[in-house]
């Protein structure tokens, strides 16, 4: 699988990916999108939502580290646009 490049592996751990929007609606209709796509593959993302600005990070809290889910969820958010 071929995630964007601007997802980070951050410490063999989790990766991370920003984004930047010119408003907070925005920001916000984006986590609600990406939050359908972890409801749908039922693996959940953690969220940090600021005024144009959100974070997502993932990891399987299972193995406490990376796996292939994780890897489908990046996929699937990137899709979002």
């Amino acid at each position: 699988m071929a995630l964007h490049e601007d997802w980070k592996l951050i410490d063999n751990h989790h990766y991370e990916r920003e984004w930047v929007f010119p408003d907070f609606a925005t920001a916000l209709d984006f986590v609600n999108r990406a939050g359908a796509v972890c409801e749908a593959q039922d693996h959940h993302a953690e969220f940090v939502l600021s005024w144009g600005h959100v974070l997502i990070r993932t990891w399987s809290h299972d193995i406490d580290g990376i796996s292939d889910r994780d890897l489908r969820l990046c996929e699937g958010i990137d899709q979002l646009g």
